[in-house]
């Protein structure tokens, strides 16, 4: 089949698109970056264009058998971009897949969507409540996919919790520049909270679910997430052990240090945005029971598992991004005034 996958120079589009190649499919990036990896740029086809485009998405469109959107502004980009981008560019996708009558458009959406919830798990049909421009964007670009539906497009919705694996850097990396230069890692509250994560090996197997199993399953809404996982305290911990300096998780009070993260975000000066020091205290799972009955979801890596892998693969590269910042999460985020309290971990 020939696949567009958007944002296919991002984290999650690259690993995409060399596990959809070791399938022998035909692949069309579209991605506003360059695409920068030598092992796959000369078996795809490379668009450097903007999903808001409509010229550039028709031109994209062309003979594609099958849309994964993965393109979206992330948290830290302002709160225009984020609109115009993961609405009206979702929007422009949408509409020209059905034009050019594409088969199915996998929508990557994400667990932001539930917000801050007061109970878990979270199951695909509880309230939606998007926190700040990115969670909101994210409900509008989901309802948006069902409009679509009805129109008798296939339109399969991921909601994935945070997905790591090679190269995922962003806030991860934060912890495991720590955790390599033997430093204790802070943790905002007591660390008792269980937080799901998910292995981007995973999240590409049930992306591909998506386009192999017959239509009627698949037109739904799933969570996507790690069946394993313990408190954020263990589940971090087992890297800082891997790392072998015998450094610990350090719980700090979680009322003080949100209030500090939130001057701190204010004054420009610290990485971590409203969604990350909001939530890293408290309770994020959702129940994965619907994508394994449905779709036959069976994740092979734990929260432990994926994170540990993930910093093997930082170690081994690390060398390539060791001057690189920004705010997507293939580089890393720039640490602000975090660099300065690391010196007393």
């Amino acid at each position: 089949m020939k696949i567009l996958v958007t944002g296919g120079a991002g984290f999650l589009g690259i690993n995409l698109i060399r596990y959809l190649l070791e399938r022998n499919h035909e692949i069309v990036s579209l991605d506003i970056s360059d695409f920068d990896y030598p092992d796959v740029k000369d078996k795809i086809k490379i668009i450097k264009g903007d999903i808001r485009n409509k010229v550039t998405v028709e031109s994209a469109m062309q003979n594609v058998d099958i849309v994964i959107h993965a393109a979206a502004a992330l948290p830290l980009y302002s709160p225009d971009e984020i609109y115009t981008t993961d609405v009206k560019g979702t929007h422009t996708l949408l509409h020209e897949a059905f034009m050019n009558k594409v088969e199915r458009f996998i929508h990557i959406s994400s667990t932001a969507v539930y917000g801050i919830p007061d109970h878990h798990p979270l199951y695909e049909n509880d309230k939606l409540d998007g926190v700040g421009p990115y969670g909101k964007a994210k409900i509008e670009a989901e309802n948006l996919c069902i409009e679509f539906r009805k129109k008798n497009m296939c339109v399969p919705i991921l909601r994935p919790k945070s997905f790591i694996g090679p190269e995922r850097l962003g806030v991860f990396a934060l912890f495991y520049d720590w955790a390599k230069d033997g430093k204790n890692f802070p943790m905002i509250g007591k660390g008792n909270n269980r937080y799901q994560l998910l292995d981007v090996e995973d999240l590409c197997d049930a992306i591909y679910n998506c386009i192999t199993l017959p239509k009627e399953l698949v037109n739904d809404t799933f969570n996507i997430g790690a069946k394993e996982f313990t408190t954020m305290k263990e589940d971090y911990q087992s890297v800082l052990d891997y790392a072998g300096f015998g450094k610990k998780i350090i719980g700090l009070p979680e009322k003080p240090i949100i209030l500090t993260l939130k001057l701190l975000e204010a004054l420009k000066i610290s990485p971590l945005y409203k969604w990350v020091y909001e939530t890293a205290s408290k309770d994020s799972f959702v129940s994965i029971e619907k994508a394994e009955k449905i779709l036959g979801f069976t994740p092979k890596y734990s929260n432990k598992d994926a994170l540990i892998k993930n910093y093997k693969w930082y170690l081994e590269h690390q060398h390539e991004f060791a001057e690189s910042t920004g705010i997507s999460h293939r580089v890393p985020w720039k640490q602000g005034i975090l660099k300065l309290a690391k010196i007393f971990f």
